[in-house]
């Protein structure tokens, strides 16, 4: 590496170095040294001494070009002239997240009511059903529905079925008056169960139109049988897998499992003796598998493997119980892929381990605290284990023995069964992979019978998850409830008939918490009862893998602490998963623009609970930025005189007015909404009308900028003005204005200001990156309009940017220009300053006599260096892993000209994809840290020497004024290329040494406020005995690698 930061002398009216101010890094040297002895031709030392007026001389030629043609200090004396008749409004935090709070309580409290009718409808159309063996019924299978023979007739289930796209569903094509039927490939679809299922809840059809008529932001209904079927609301045509298989049940997902069962504390005990070798220990496998994927975050498991000994499979977890979230179970799963069968089986030092850590567990109030479980996987149990149960089960038999006999064998099954119905449990044997699936679903039943017979209707939430049904890449939670036979017949039996649900977009629920009622920095985040988040804008669950977008593996499971990780004490996070309404500050490190440049803000935190819900909400208000809204008054009819000129718009993912319920107001844009709201034409809209008057007075100062900036349209000179494309501004608002200074197909970036770049628009999720780039740099400490400062950035297309930023920041404004006009009054500037034997082409040097050292140089002398942590990211698997960060140089910039921040040089995709990597990596989560440079502003100017071997590469940098520019200059005879780029690592983050502690530890939660572990009249006899299953034949036949599925 080259020595760094050598101090320069200072001849005559040159600069003090930043080493001799007293500012010195570590790595600088603060002994004068020549180059070579003496200073070099006299034209470099002109062009070191000119340096501050060359800056100079650029930074006036920008600050002229942009006020000229965005109109900025035009828009400052409107602002000026209004501000007499400003009003400015405080924004009270803890009001506003309490009103945020009610309106999702209550949007919320819609979809319990529509889920209600769904069960009363279920259980009464149950009630009235008598169960027929030979009953013959054509539904409409999801799978067939549409598909003809070769004589084109309708084949058996699949009669047509109109299906019409709908925007409402992602676009999906869906039949909105019917629902269908969908079942898995191992459910035979015409079995008796199945029809009669499926024919009784044909009477959930109406009430599933009734509830989307009632409130049209209802999404998906549906109802998850106990057998199997799936009726999906509205109808869909459901498409196999490359393989033909349909692999989904709904059995297995989150939203069925929480809602027939309470949390429960599960030890999995496995034998892996000798006589489990081969086909065996693959069923065991499969079984513990399907096991796990019955699990959530309320649960706790753990899993004894035992043979001689009793060992647990992950040491780390020996003694204890983990919370069954999604990395805990992969872990599992990966550790039971590894079992091997070997020894004698030896169950009852499995079953004393077992028993002894559920006793532990519930005695220290740790665990799920509700129901306690042992599933026992073996080929046999000939031991005298009675004495075990008499001394840790019996009496009371609070912990439930689940018992899963592996094979063909019946010797042992007395044994094993006499296990679980002696202990509350249920008993069944698997005999092949196909068997797996509904044995293990048993547990559940049994589970959930405390439940069914007090008829306990409990409302389940779920954590955050992508709908693989649906296609959709959306965040979303789901309200559930469980659906029970009423029959006095089987009360005893506690028969658990489904599950009913329906799915809520979290995009649609964060709607009710607006970003432009939080000011361009601020935001609203949802995490649930165990910490973990719902929404977050630091919330990045997807990945790509090549060029498709996939979920994160983990992307459900992200903890509070891991997106809000300056809360080092997690006091926020316990004041939240306690469900405490309360306020916090907090100084906050916010990674912006994909990682590459950092913002230091003090953001003040209120929070409080949802009702009825394991939820609790957030709403972050950054100091300067989000305590305070400035209101104009203005009329309607000036201002509605003004939103209808042709350079105007409004974020169209805004809600000015709510145009989603009533079905003639959707194809309305916000724009026309408001214009119709305010005309009278629509006096049905219901629009935000303070959020409106905002609009009204920002269309009424900002209207002059059309006349002027086509003015200067009409008047430019194409031959000194050549490069000037675009003005533009936007307000707190949301609107927008824009003139072209040229023809639209001379535009070099025409995605600009259009939602093909939703960078640079208003969205539902963010403030425009030129707006809140201009919000980073204001200019004091007032929240009046006042436009002293101009910010000049680049975008990736060379164009360059400008904005004004007050404190209170109602509106940026800005130009897009070509580089090649920048280079222009570079070069002109240069000659300005008496540089002229300087030529074009040294200007356009090639990037690499830039040298990464230089920029280091700079880094070092310059800007202080920050770590910031990445607990999102993706990394390579270890065993053949690479650093994925990009050499500093491979930003494009100009040869002389440097952001302030320094971490635009950082490889941008970092925060999303953590590594570059080809197509057949293997990615894995993984916590990253990485470094940022942040500029000192007053740092006006420094200057330094490489050491480059055998010579010396001299550097100076200065600030261009009004600007975030540097100007560097360094002279080119000497080569530094010896040496290697330098780069700026995302580097993995390793806890070798505290690994099992870090896996071991277990995060405050709050457990579900419902607990059904046992009830009297339940029926214990009931414990199982042979298989009784539904599988089709053709599964039976598939191969073993699809049973795997």
């Amino acid at each position: 590496m080259p020595r760094l930061c050598r101090a320069v002398p200072n001849p005559p009216h040159t600069s003090t170095s930043l080493c001799s101010q007293g500012r010195q890094p570590s790595n600088c040297s603060s002994v004068p040294v020549l180059f070579n002895g003496a200073w070099r031709q006299d034209l470099e030392i002109h062009i070191f001494l000119s340096l501050f007026s060359w800056a100079d001389a650029f930074g006036g030629e920008l600050y002229s070009i942009v006020t000229k043609y965005s109109g900025s200090l035009l828009l400052q004396k409107k602002y000026k002239d209004v501000e007499p008749t400003l009003k400015i409004k405080e924004v009270d935090g803890l009001e506003l997240v309490k009103k945020f709070s009610e309106q999702m309580e209550s949007m919320l409290r819609r979809k319990v009511e529509a889920v209600e009718r769904l069960v009363e409808a279920a259980e009464d159309a149950d009630l009235n059903h008598e169960y027929n063996s030979s009953l013959e019924f054509d539904y409409y299978n999801s799978l067939l529905i549409n598909e003809k023979d070769e004589n084109d007739n309708y084949v058996e289930l699949g009669d047509e079925f109109i299906l019409e796209p709908n925007e409402h569903f992602n676009n999906l094509l869906v039949n909105t008056t019917y629902s269908d039927i969908q079942l898995p490939t191992n459910v035979y679809n015409k079995d008796p169960d199945i029809l009669n299922g499926v024919y009784m809840s044909e009477a959930l059809n109406p009430i599933f139109v009734d509830n989307f008529e009632r409130d049209p932001t209802l999404t998906w209904q549906y109802f998850g049988s106990s057998t199997g079927f799936f009726r999906l609301y509205p109808g869909i045509k459901w498409l196999p897998d490359e393989n033909g298989v349909i692999s989904f049940d709904c059995r297995n997902r989150g939203w069925y499992i929480q809602a027939a069962t309470s949390p429960k504390d599960i030890v999995i005990i496995v034998d892996v003796s000798g006589s489990m070798k081969g086909l065996r220990m693959t069923i065991a496998k499969h079984t513990i598998i399907t096991i796990l994927d019955t699990l959530g975050e309320n649960d706790f498991v753990n899993i004894i493997a035992y043979n001689d000994y009793v060992h647990f499979i992950e040491p780390c977890f020996k003694g204890i119980l983990v919370q069954a979230d999604r990395d805990n179970r992969e872990h599992f799963k990966q550790l039971v892929d590894e079992l091997q069968a070997k020894g004698v089986g030896t169950v009852n030092k499995a079953l004393t381990e077992s028993f002894k850590i559920l006793r532990e567990f519930r005695d220290a109030g740790q665990g799920g605290l509700c129901n306690q479980a042992i599933m026992l996987i073996t080929d046999g149990a000939v031991e005298d284990y009675e004495a075990v149960f008499e001394k840790y089960n019996w009496p009371d038999r609070k912990v439930r023995v689940f018992t899963y006999l592996i094979g063909r064998e019946v010797t042992f099954a007395p044994n094993v069964k006499w296990i679980a119905c002696n202990n509350k449990g249920y008993y069944t044997q698997i005999s092949t992979l196909a068997d797996v699936q509904e044995n293990v679903m048993e547990y559940l039943h049994v589970l959930s019978r405390p439940m069914v017979i007090n008829h306990d209707h409990d409302i389940i939430w779920t954590e955050a998850y992508m709908d693989s049904a649906a296609q959709s890449l959306l965040l979303m939670t789901t309200v559930a409830m469980p659906v029970f036979s009423k029959k006095n017949e089987t009360r005893s039996h506690g028969i658990l008939l489904g599950v009913v649900g329906s799915d809520v977009p979290l995009r649609e629920l964060l709607k009710l918490a607006p970003r432009y009622k939080l000011g361009v920095h601020g935001y609203a985040f949802l995490n649930t009862n165990n910490g973990y988040i719902l929404s977050h804008p630091d919330l990045r669950p997807l990945y790509k893998e090549g060029k498709k977008l996939k979920p994160k593996p983990n992307y459900n499971s992200v903890d509070l602490s891991e997106v809000e990780w300056e809360d080092q004490d997690e006091i926020l996070r316990t004041a939240m998963i306690n469900g405490e309404t309360g306020y916090l500050s907090m100084d906050v490190k916010v990674p912006v623009d994909k990682g590459k440049r950092v913002l230091f803000l003090t953001n003040d935190y209120f929070f409080t609970d949802i009702s009825g819900t394991p939820f609790s909400l957030g709403v972050v208000l950054s100091r300067g930025h989000g305590e305070y809204i400035l209101l104009g008054n203005t009329s309607v009819e000036e201002g509605l005189h003004d939103l209808l000129q042709p350079d105007l718009s409004l974020a169209n993912e805004w809600i000015y007015c709510i145009t989603d319920i009533d079905p003639d107001h959707r194809k309305l844009s916000q724009l026309e909404a408001v214009i119709r709201f305010l005309t009278g034409e629509e006096p049905d809209l219901e629009c935000d009308e303070e959020l409106v008057q905002e609009v009204l007075f920002d269309a009424v100062v900002t209207a002059p900028m059309e006349a002027y900036w086509t003015t200067l349209a009409l008047n430019m000179s194409m031959e000194t003005e050549a490069g000037v494309e675009m003005a533009f501004l936007g307000t707190r608002a949301g609107l927008m204005r824009s003139a072209l200074y040229v023809g639209s197909e001379k535009l070099s970036n025409r995605k600009f200001l259009t939602r093909k770049d939703k960078e640079s628009i208003f969205t539902m999720d963010h403030f425009p990156l030129w707006y809140r780039r201009a919000a980073e740099h204001p200019p004091g400490t007032n929240i009046y309009p006042s436009f002293p400062n101009l910010c000049l950035s680049f975008s990736l297309s060379h164009t360059f940017l400008c904005s004004s930023s007050p404190l209170s920041f109602p509106v940026a404004v800005g130009v897009q220009i070509k580089l090649e006009l920048l280079q222009r009054k570079f070069w002109m500037a240069m000659q300005q300053v008496g540089a002229p034997a300087i030529t074009q082409r040294q200007f356009n040097l090639p990037r690499r006599w830039l040298h990464c050292s230089i920029l280091t140089a700079c880094l070092s002398c310059f800007d202080p260096r920050v770590t910031m942590y990445d607990y999102q990211a993706m990394c390579k698997i270890p065993y053949h892993h690479h650093s994925g960060a990009r050499p500093l140089l491979s930003v494009r910039i100009s040869l002389f000209l440097l952001e302030f921040n320094m971490s635009s040089f950082w490889h941008s995709d970092n925060l999303a994809d953590a590594h570059k990597h080809k197509k057949h990596d293997t990615l894995q989560p993984c916590d990253t840290e990485y470094p940022v440079f942040v500029y000192e502003p007053a740092i006006k100017e420094t200057n330094g020497l490489i050491e480059c071997g055998d010579c010396q590469k001299m550097f100076v940098a200065q600030q261009i004024a009004s600007s975030n520019l540097l100007l560097l200059v360094t002279d080119a005879a000497c080569d530094c290329n010896i040496f290697p780029p330098v780069l700026l690592d995302a580097k993995e983050v390793k806890y070798i040494l505290l690994l099992c502690d870090r896996m071991r530890s277990q995060k405050l939660r709050r457990r579900p406020d419902t607990c059904h572990a046992f009830h009297p009249e339940e029926n214990a006899q009931d414990c199982g005995g042979a298989a009784e299953l539904s599988v089709s034949l053709t599964l039976l036949l598939l191969p073993l690698a699809l049973l795997l599925r």
